[in-house]
């Protein structure tokens, strides 16, 4: 299905992400699994970001710091049934597209993503800012390539995500 279509179905806006304030991103054509997330499901991330993040959760296990893989790679197929379960669920197209992307315009679309969730936090809230885990990446993700996709403020204009980290292609 094009794109184009695909945004027709969900009701989404013909001018979403017209301007360049949240660009278009292609589903990455090579990928590589890196085990499952916190409930069970394979994940997937392209290579260079996939040895990036083995290299990451080793440094972070170093200093007594737990990261664990919410999501990775999303197709724009995937993105799109996301979108499509918070519509049945009653959420207003407003409220989802202020947390996610449209199809064609999520990082992770390119396998470079991930959202990262620790022991004792809820995975994919704002409370990830509190924890032992939010405060190593901030001091060392850069170092493995991360940074942080959304903070306050973006010029996305996506909710503030704490647990979104992206590597720079």
């Amino acid at each position: 299905m094009q794109l184009a279509d695909l945004h027709a179905e969900l009701g989404i806006p013909e001018d979403y992400g017209a301007g360049g304030v949240r660009p278009r991103y292609e589903d990455a054509t090579e990928l590589v699994e890196v085990g499952p997330n916190i409930v069970g499901r394979e994940q997937c991330l392209e290579p260079g970001t996939a040895a990036a993040w083995a290299g990451m959760q080793q440094a972070a296990a170093a200093s007594g710091v737990t990261l664990l893989l919410v999501s990775g790679f999303r197709s724009c197929a995937y993105q799109a049934r996301l979108i499509r379960k918070k519509i049945n669920a009653g959420q207003s197209l407003d409220e989802i597209l202020a947390v996610s992307a449209a199809p064609g315009f999520s990082e992770h679309h390119t396998g470079r993503a991930i959202d990262i969730a620790t022991p004792g936090s809820r995975p994919l809230t704002e409370e990830f800012e509190k924890t032992a885990a939010f405060r190593w990446l901030v001091a060392s993700a850069a170092d493995h390539g991360f940074a942080l996709s959304y903070p306050p403020g973006n010029a996305a204009g996506f909710a503030y995500e704490p647990w979104h980290w992206a590597r720079n292609p």
